[in-house]
């Protein structure tokens, strides 16, 4: 059984035993407490003892507040993986990214720790009916665990949270109320009647529970460095150089926060992350405070379609994340549009395989423009919290014409059981893949260069694609195959990318190829003299993204 966790009052600095049924200090009044351990007891065996568990959230129990963990209560929850972005690292030129996939959760995003570790909470307590506000995602992962545990719970869901969610919160029984108006107002209204209820209510960064579920992204994060890599520095676990997440009210961030800083406390991390924290153009007060210097964000109108980010007023939980980031250094606050989220699904789906929420989406967009904008170093190690899956993708996401018809001819009746001839069915295909895009020639010597490059193409059009891995290849397959467009790079073995340029001007078939350079050669002044007029474009390598590269081929071909 776990010790008696105690609350330090933020205000008062009284501190007290914790229990789910007092929401405030018993000194002051104050609501704002914080969850603290004997980390220096636990210090000397803590390591020990997370790697005698199962890899989940319950790995952590001793800093959690729950005495005694019910396993009947458990989904599955925690142990997600931790992936590493070997195409977006190689695009943006930073190897080290690594992505903490929460969509692996019960219900598909990160508030299943948050739920799981407060119904735990509640069950032990005997609570039997709680009230959660929500735009999507932790009234599904709290209707889960509430089902499981026979807890009755009330949501209160802005109506612009998406049908699929709202239907599937439902699902479990969990009694929906709409309310038509924004996050902020239904947070109000669901307050208002656990109050007049007497009901526990989720309260984000000021429910105990949900800011302890999160920590343990962070230490999950830590020990999976440890086995992926060896640069602990004389510390028993890694910790990264950024840890990077979407807000809306900030509760995520907050609570990896805080189990970096209990894991600095105990000895097994050297240095606490600086926090990339993104938010959407449209509901951005964090990044306008940030950027201002102050310590408290002043609300805002909610103007994004985003409406898992539509959280016009942070509260406290900012000025938490500004002074306990040292004043703001140990963070870096930024916002993308609706759009850049948008696009950075495609990218992310693309280039890594990874569906993902708009929500998510934001995160990485954010990163995105931070690199590129020299925030970040090439040699930073950064992980990115995938909150969660993407629901069925809106239109306004994909567009209109992300899909093509293939329509086959009725045959009589006569006919209906004889098989369908092949060439009438090819025929049929050829519709769907029969685009006039150039032929394109890849030459580069590094395998996964080519495949990157490979799948950039193909996810923006129907090219037909051709490889060379060297000089002497590139050169045959110009004057064998006459390709629309070639990709070249210049640090090649045999004949390097020079001199495949000289061969092609020298044969008149070949001289009028257009090229694109993507290379990681920092080139010479003479060296750059001499591609001028023999190629269309250079592109550094890490530093093109997708729709760049694609936009390039466009260029040159439309």
């Amino acid at each position: 059984m776990n010790p008696e966790t105690i609350l330090h009052c933020l205000d008062c600095g009284h501190d007290h035993p914790y229990t789910p049924k007092q929401f405030t200090c018993p000194a002051c009044g104050s609501a704002w407490r914080e969850a603290r351990y004997d980390y220096a007891g636990l210090s000397k065996t803590i390591l020990s003892t997370w790697a005698s568990r199962p890899f989940a959230i319950w790995r952590y129990r001793e800093l959690l507040p729950v005495r005694k963990p019910n396993p009947e209560l458990t989904l599955g929850e925690g142990g997600t993986p931790l992936i590493r972005a070997v195409n977006l690292g190689m695009m943006l030129g930073c190897p080290n990214i690594y992505i903490k996939d929460e969509r692996q959760g019960p219900t598909s995003s990160f508030k299943d720790r948050q739920a799981a570790v407060t119904i735990s909470a509640l069950k032990e307590a005997g609570i039997t009916e709680m009230v959660v506000a929500s735009t999507g995602n932790v009234s599904i992962s709290y209707s889960a665990y509430a089902a499981r545990a026979g807890i009755k719970l009330w949501a209160f869901l802005t109506s612009l949270v998406p049908p699929e969610k709202m239907r599937e919160v439902a699902l479990y029984g969990t009694q929906v109320i709409k309310v038509t108006g924004s996050y902020d107002q239904a947070k109000q209204v669901a307050a208002e009647f656990a109050r007049q209820r007497n009901l526990f209510l989720d309260q984000g960064t000021r429910t105990i529970t949900s800011v302890e579920a999160m920590k343990t992204i962070a230490f999950e994060a830590a020990e999976q460095l440890s086995w992926l890599k060896k640069d602990a520095n004389g510390f028993p676990l890694p910790s990264p150089d950024w840890y990077f997440q979407s807000v809306s009210g900030g509760l995520g961030p907050l609570g990896v926060l805080k189990g970096f800083q209990e894991m600095q406390t105990m000895g097994l991390i050297g240095q606490i992350p600086r926090l990339g924290i993104i938010q959407a153009e449209g509901c951005s007060p964090m990044v306008q405070a940030w950027q201002e210097g102050k310590e408290i964000a002043t609300p805002v109108s909610p103007r994004t379609r985003i409406a898992t980010l539509a959280t016009g007023d942070p509260g406290r939980t900012y000025t938490l994340l500004f002074k306990n980031s040292r004043g703001g250094e140990g963070a870096y606050f930024e916002s993308v549009s609706d759009e850049d989220a948008f696009r950075t699904m495609h990218i992310l789906a693309k280039m890594e395989g990874l569906s993902m929420e708009p929500a998510s989406a934001v995160a990485f967009a954010g990163m995105i423009k931070m690199v590129r904008n020299g925030i970040i170093k090439p040699s930073d190690t950064i992980v990115v919290n995938l909150t969660g899956h993407t629901v069925p993708i809106e239109q306004f996401i994909l567009g209109e014409n992300w899909s093509r018809s293939v329509v086959v001819p009725s045959q009589p009746a006569a006919a209906v059981a004889e098989p369908v001839p092949q060439e009438g069915l090819l025929a049929a295909l050829s519709h769907v893949t029969r685009d006039r895009f150039p032929r394109i020639a890849i030459v580069d010597d590094n395998p996964e260069v080519r495949r990157l490059i490979r799948r950039i193409l193909q996810a923006q059009g129907n090219y037909t694609l051709s490889e060379a891995t060297n000089g002497r290849e590139a050169i045959a397959l110009a004057q064998n195959e006459h390709p629309d467009l070639m990709i070249l790079d210049l640090m090649m073995p045999e004949v390097d990318g020079f001199g495949v340029l000289d061969a092609l001007q020298k044969n008149k078939e070949t001289a009028e190829i257009p090229v694109i350079v993507v290379t990681a050669k920092d080139l010479t002044k003479e060296e750059r003299e001499r591609l001028k007029g023999h190629i269309q474009s250079l592109m550094q390598k890490g530093d093109f993204m997708s729709d760049e590269l694609a936009d390039e081929v466009r260029s040159l071909i439309g």
